[in-house]
Formats: C-alpha cells, sequence, structure tokens
C-alpha cells in the first residue's frame, strides 16, 4: 500500500512540473523566461499626454513584481502590446433641472498578448475602467487621481487575463 501511494505520490508531482504556479495567481510554463511590454500607444480622440507613460510603467512593474519574468526591449518569450483605444468622459447622473450631476471618466485599451512559446495561451481583449467624479469638478482637478485608479483597475485586469489566465 505504500508503494502504490508513493506511486501516486511522484506521478502527481511530476504532473504538477508541467506548468509554474505562483503565490501571485500566475501560471507561467518553466520555459518562458522574458517578456516584451513596449511603450503603449494612444489612439484616443481625447488627449491625455502622461497616460500612455503611466500605463506602460504600470504595467511593467506589474509583470515585474509578480513575475520572475525578465523584461527584454524586443522578442520576449511573451509580448504584450497594448493601445489607448479610448478616453471618454460622459455624465451618468441627471438632476430634474437635466444638469449632470456625476460625470464618469472611462478608459478603454486594446491588449495583444502573444505567447511564442504556448500560442494556445494568446489573448486579443479590449479591457475598460471608469471612475466616477462630481461634476461641479472639472476634469482638470480629478484627472490625475482619477486615471491613478483607473490604470490600477486596467493592469490588474490584463494581468488576469494573460499570465493569471482568470
Amino acid at each position: 500500500m505504500k508503494r502504490l501511494t508513493l506511486i501516486a505520490l511522484a506521478a502527481l508531482v511530476s504532473a504538477c512540473s508541467v506548468v509554474k504556479y505562483s503565490f501571485t495567481g500566475t501560471s507561467i510554463q518553466p520555459d518562458v523566461k522574458t517578456i516584451t511590454i513596449p511603450y503603449v500607444e494612444y489612439k484616443a480622440m481625447r488627449v491625455n499626454p502622461s497616460l500612455s507613460n503611466d500605463l506602460t510603467e504600470a504595467l511593467q512593474d506589474k509583470f515585474r513584481k509578480l513575475t520572475s519574468l525578465e523584461q527584454v526591449d524586443v522578442d520576449g518569450d511573451l509580448e504584450l502590446v497594448c493601445e489607448v483605444t479610448g478616453y471618454d468622459v460622459k455624465a451618468t447622473a441627471v438632476t430634474a433641472d437635466e444638469v449632470a450631476a456625476q460625470n464618469r471618466l472611462t478608459v478603454t485599451v486594446k491588449a495583444e498578448f502573444s505567447n511564442r512559446k504556448y500560442p494556445e495561451d494568446d489573448v486579443s481583449k479590449s479591457f475598460s475602467a471608469y471612475e466616477d467624479f462630481d461634476a461641479t469638478q472639472s476634469l482638470d482637478a480629478v484627472e490625475a487621481t482619477l486615471c491613478e485608479t483607473i490604470i490600477d483597475k486596467l493592469v490588474e485586469d490584463i494581468f488576469n487575463a494573460t499570465v493569471a489566465q482568470w
């Protein structure tokens, strides 16, 4: 009986070693060592001059902190190419006088994730995140804070959809 248990345990351990798991929730195969995350392009109609840079840095930081992947400029085993495709402000709540009471800033990012070693893990998807703000405030007054929160949400969603595969 002990021998059978040892054989079953050995088979389980060897089967589990195919995919590398970590405490951060990532599932990256052991032979995947590098990632390329180029500068996030900005293609939205409304302009936020710092959003591309802030989003690029946040994505690179997230992958650096939560994976053991080496970040390389070109030809990584993994590649994450993103572009900001939407940056919009719209009224979400209207008063009885038909005046906006709340506005919503929404940022949309298109992400193309390629796994050169395991193409079945490729992901092409758009992600959106938003934050509401009081209509009595100008976008200029709250934009930096809103974008910081929105970037955090987008980076978490992109990370989970690519290497955490949620």
